[in-house]
């Protein structure tokens, strides 16, 4: 055999031929950091298989990676555009070209062995799962699944037919329809993989599976096989697993996601099935899901939007990079406990202050309850959890500010307060240092006002639990630097949290529109809707929570307090239409929150609520109740109209900033993508009438305003089309 038969190189793929008859497929993509599956991949991957089968000095294969992971799944660039420029039959097609790659590996005649150095997700972890053998590095990094579920999607080149046959029905399942990603021991554990080692052995251990000269046809092509899936609903067992199964994918995802219900469709229709006729009822529903805006929406604002932020997308250009190495937090409550947390956790050196130190040593303390927890669960090491405190330090002395590269501020939600704690820090903090205030609702410009230097003056708006909460609102002010927005959005990018970038205006975004959805459930109360009524019918249009129960989690004189605080003033659009004297009158009833005990809840000492049973008779049930769907459509409009308004005056400069402050900010419901995704979905027009229409019935909030009627008559949807091709 000549040298250039030994080896040859493709865009994305290696073959090197051994004398011992091992050929070795090396992925090794020429245009990204990751493999991932892409059409000039799988032309190269075509090209190497037809090689392989034809070659008979070749009599086994193994398929390493040359990236620090082994491979993840389709570019999701591509998934998103799926939608507008595919059909159903193109995207049939288009998952067909991987699977009948898959099938061609499996069954070349030749045993594949592949050394998965990394993760394996998505289309990565359905390569592996063609393979004869799967050898895993023992690294917890090295984590293997299939997380289509959430992006919208089910694996669509062989993930719901091999899996399952693989490993069982019930554990193929769990694992399809949460979509979690396994760590090497579990791995072994359920038979994903057949083998863990160190990262330096995986060849060697591929070499001496092949060495025992295995079967190259896979259980499932053997003459003769069948699994108890295969007789469908005859199996009594098996009938009833699928009809609880029904119910459990309803419970946990109700009815706006498609895909858990069509991944346990794939798999009962697919079972009972040989596996090419059962791959292609995967590629039919694969190609349908991809075809619906639910994916569509999934993938754009949770993984393309929200990657962006968090690579720098609204961050200024030619301001040089920055990093803080000290970070001064002034309040040590729950917000500035959970900020030096995760600023602790990055490894910045933190000066807690409040107005003694125990009162900051207590704020410490909640770090030292978390880190501990994490330790006892095995999911943080102690030197670790050592190292993340001792960059703590609690303090009522200001004058350990000095050398601070940026301060946030989180004391009460006071303009005095504020004005004269921003003073007393910057008489220390450096020159150059970034000065945030962390408020939900407080005019960041005439918060500034108060310091030395407004230009370097922002909100940074965390979300608590800060240690849990993704997301930062990042606030303008009239006169907040480029430079001072970069530095910040480095920060940001240091504790690993994902920004939006708003202007300043009374109440920003996210507490702006969030007010809609529980000012909607007190505004249904006042109609006469039944309060359990309204409570599902958030739940049913995917909300996390219903208003209600949100209303006593807030508390509902933090609300009538911004209320009360912003009448009269000029601008003011902190109002609320409808619903005011449900919440006046609960806070006369001594209902306010679940804090004090009561409010729309009855709260048990063992944790169990339920809903008031005075409610009926302080707000009268109407005989005529509206359907779900009309209320539904009430909670999503009234936010989504409010957001268009938001676009509309400024307060937000893109979209994929709304959007992701409405998912990652207040759980507007995923399925969505967003409140102005949501708009696009149901297409601006519709939305226009459809909005026109609520207003006439209950209310301006429903309102669109001119500049939205004439966007929608223009057809000028808030993200622009894609084009195919």
């Amino acid at each position: 055999m000549s040298e250039s038969a030994k080896s040859k190189t493709m865009r994305h793929i290696k073959l090197d031929k051994g004398a011992d008859g091992v050929a070795i497929l090396t992925l090794d993509n020429a245009d990204e950091s990751m493999n991932v599956v892409s059409a000039e991949w799988l032309e190269d991957m075509n090209a190497a298989i037809a090689e392989l089968r034809d070659d008979e000095s070749v009599t086994g294969v193994i398929i390493v990676s040359g990236k620090k992971a082994f491979m993840a799944g389709a570019d999701l660039k591509l998934m998103v555009a799926g939608y507008e420029t595919m059909t159903p039959k193109d995207a049939f097609a288009f998952s067909q070209k991987a699977t009948a790659m898959h099938r061609a590996l499996e069954t070349m005649g030749k045993p594949v062995a592949c050394a998965m150095n990394g993760l394996a997700l998505g289309g990565g972890f359905e390569l592996a799962l063609a393979c004869h053998h799967r050898v895993l590095s023992d690294d917890p990094r090295a984590v293997v699944g299939l997380p289509e579920v959430n992006l919208g999607l089910l694996p669509g080149s062989g993930g719901t037919q091999r899996l399952p046959r693989l490993i069982g029905r019930k554990k193929g399942l769990d694992l399809l329809l949460s979509g979690r990603s396994v760590a090497p021991k579990e791995a072994l554990e359920l038979g994903l993989v057949d083998e863990i080692a160190p990262i330096d052995q995986l060849v060697d251990k591929a070499r001496q599976w092949l060495a025992t000269n295995p079967p190259a046809e896979r259980i499932w092509d053997v003459k003769g096989y069948a699994i108890p899936e295969m007789r469908g609903m005859i199996v009594p067992e098996v009938a009833m697993d699928y009809s609880i199964g029904v119910a459990q994918v309803a419970g946990k995802h109700g009815y706006n996601y498609p895909a858990p219900a069509a991944i346990l469709s794939c798999v009962f229709e697919g079972l009972q099935l040989p596996m090419d006729k059962a791959l292609s009822v995967e590629g039919k529903y694969f190609a349908k899901l991809l075809t619906d805006p639910v994916a569509r929406n999934i993938i754009r604002t949770t993984f393309i939007s929200k990657q962006a932020a968090e690579k720098g997308a609204r961050r200024p250009e030619g301001v040089p990079k920055s990093e803080v190495k000290k970070l001064g937090v002034l309040g040590a409550g729950m917000m500035g406990a959970g900020i030096a947390l995760v600023a602790a956790k990055a490894g910045i050196d933190v000066v807690l202050i409040d107005r003694d130190t125990a009162t900051a040593a207590k704020g410490k303390g909640y770090s030292e309850k978390v880190f501990g927890k994490a330790v006892e669960r095995g999911k943080m090491p102690q030197d670790k959890a050592d190292s993340a405190l001792a960059h703590i330090t609690p303090t009522d002395d200001f004058a350990l500010l000095d050398g601070c590269d940026l301060v946030v501020e989180a004391v009460f939600e006071d303009m005095g307060i504020k004005a004269e704690t921003t003073q007393k820090a910057e008489a220390v903090l450096p020159e150059s240092a970034v000065f945030a205030t962390n408020t939900s609702t407080l005019p960041i410009s005439e918060l500034a006002k108060a310091s030395k230097r407004p230009d370097q003056y922002i909100g940074l708006h965390f979300f608590s639990p800060v240690d849990r909460m993704g997301l930062v609102e990042v606030i303008m002010g009239e006169q907040t630097s480029d430079e001072t927005l970069a530095k910040s959005l480095d920060f940001i990018a240091q504790i690993r949290k994902t920004p939006i970038v708003v202007n300043d205006a009374q109440g920003f975004y996210t507490s702006r529109v969030f007010r809609m959805f529980i000012f909607e459930g007190a505004a249904m109360l006042e109609d006469g809707v039944e309060p359990a009524r309204i409570e599902n019918a958030a739940k049913a249009a995917g909300f996390p929570i219903g208003p209600l129960a949100l209303l006593d989690e807030v508390t509902i004189d933090l609300p009538v307090k911004i209320l009360k605080d912003a009448e009269g003033k000029d601008g003011n659009l902190y109002t609320i239409e409808r619903g005011g004297k449900v919440l006046d009158r609960m806070l006369e009833l001594g209902r306010g929150s679940r804090k004090a005990g009561a409010g729309f809840y009855e709260y048990a000492e063992d944790g169990s609520k339920h809903l008031w049973e005075g409610l009926g008779t302080e707000f009268p049930v109407s005989d005529d109740q509206p359907d779900q769907e009309e209320l539904k459509k009430r909670f999503l409009y009234s936010q989504a109209n409010e957001t268009a308004q938001c676009l509309e005056e400024g307060v937000l400069e893109t979209a994929q900033d709304a959007d992701l402050g409405a998912i990652l900010g207040w759980g507007f419901p995923l399925w969505t993508g967003g409140t102005l995704s949501y708009i696009d979905t149901i297409g601006i027009a519709e939305f226009a009438k459809e909005a026109s229409k609520l207003a006439g019935n209950y209310g301006a909030r429903f309102a669109p305003s001119k500049w939205l009627q004439d966007r929608a008559a223009a057809g000028t949807p808030f993200y622009p089309p894609i084009k195919a091709g």
